[in-house]
């Protein structure tokens, strides 16, 4: 065996290599796929243009079927179901519902459905076949079906976390819930926007099992039991980093929940866990946390650290007041363990809004009162 001899900056010169050929065969692997969807989409535009011009009937994607499988054997993907699904594709995408929720989205009009429907065209090759299959499989409508679209596109999400997003409602949660942050306020306007994106308004701890109070521990301990399930829920990008995450500050010492980094943000990711409804105190904890990562943590090239305040149940004009007077990059989300009441309880309890009215009645013009 020869010796190994050494090279002066060789091995920075063998990770810039490594790390060129690994962006090379992911841009490879896009392009690839870029252009399978893209003959997906041809072969689906040409069968619904003849059965609309020729009259050709049903029968005639199982004579394609088997022509192409016999002239090309080594392929795979040109099976009748598959085939139905490239059909399905194009036309799910070209219905005027669809190009009108995508023109109402990206500043579109009314007149421009050519341009329109090249735009879709575009980012249909953005999203791997199997996505799309998920995608029209699962869905329905053309909104959610365009959310989670420019969400695989824009986020790069696997098919397991699409997966996951469609099953935990990501589109309803977005559409109908306030996230409450001061994200505009303590970071540049573009980084404020990827935060915001990263946030969630409300997360679904539904896979942890739960139905009782516990403790904050207990529920952290459940959490990193629970650890792949718990990244999926947060969405794409987090990479864990550790849990009681020791800070040390003089002779004294604190810890963080749970500490992540996003890789896409490039920004240290603290949680703090709270089993009770949130309380103003605990954005001044959270501050205090940033503050030290920031300090002892943060890499030169990191962005700000951000803090997420993960509870119970949370008041947004008392978010709101709480977070005014803090630099530091803080969200507030709550948490949900199961969606649905017990059977028992079905019809048994007063709605959301007539909780509202009796206590506006009780209380008028007052502060909300503390459970």
């Amino acid at each position: 065996m020869k010796p190994v001899v050494l090279v002066p900056d060789y091995s920075a010169f063998l990770t810039e290599v490594k790390g060129r050929i690994q962006s090379a065969r992911l841009s490879a692997g896009r392009a690839v796929n870029r252009e399978l969807v893209m003959l997906y989409w041809e072969i689906g535009r040409g069968i619904v243009e003849k059965q609309a011009a020729v009259g050709w009937g049903e029968s005639v994607v199982e004579r394609l079927s088997a022509d192409l499988r016999a002239e090309f054997p080594d392929m795979r993907g040109f099976s009748i179901s598959n085939i139905w699904r490239m059909r399905q594709m194009f036309q799910t995408f070209n219905t005027p519902d669809f190009l009108a929720q995508f023109a109402r989205e990206s500043g579109g009009t009314a007149g421009s459905e050519v341009i329109l429907a090249q735009a879709v065209r575009e980012l249909a090759s953005a999203i791997p076949w199997g996505h799309h299959v998920e995608i029209l499989n699962k869905l329905t409508e053309p909104a959610p079906r365009l959310y989670y679209l420019k969400a695989t596109a824009k986020f790069g999400w696997s098919r397991a976390v699409l997966l996951n997003q469609i099953k935990a409602q990501a589109y309803e949660r977005a559409k109908a819930e306030k996230k409450t942050h001061n994200f505009a306020a303590a970071l540049p306007e573009h980084f404020a926007e990827q935060a915001d994106e990263m946030l969630k308004s409300r997360y679904n701890l539904e896979f942890l099992g739960i139905a009782r109070p516990m403790k904050e521990r207990e529920l952290e301990e459940r959490l990193i039991g629970r650890l792949q399930q718990f990244i999926l829920e947060l969405g794409y990008g987090f990479c864990f980093v550790g849990r009681q995450y020791r800070l040390a500050l003089g002779a004294k010492e604190y810890f963080v929940d749970l500490l992540f980094y996003h890789r896409f943000l490039k920004a240290l990711v603290a949680f703090d866990l709270k089993v009770v409804a949130f309380e103003p105190e605990f954005a001044g904890k959270m501050d205090f946390y940033l503050n030290l990562l920031n300090e002892k943590e943060r890499a030169p090239d990191d962005r700000p650290s951000i803090g997420i305040i993960l509870c119970a149940e949370k008041d947004d004009v008392e978010v709101e007041f709480a977070l005014k007077s803090k630099g530091n990059p803080i969200g507030v989300a709550e948490y949900r363990m199961q969606s649905k009441l017990p059977a028992e309880f079905k019809g048994k309890l007063p709605t959301a809004k007539q909780l509202a009215d009796v206590v506006r009645e009780i209380l008028p013009g007052k502060a909300r009162p503390r459970g």
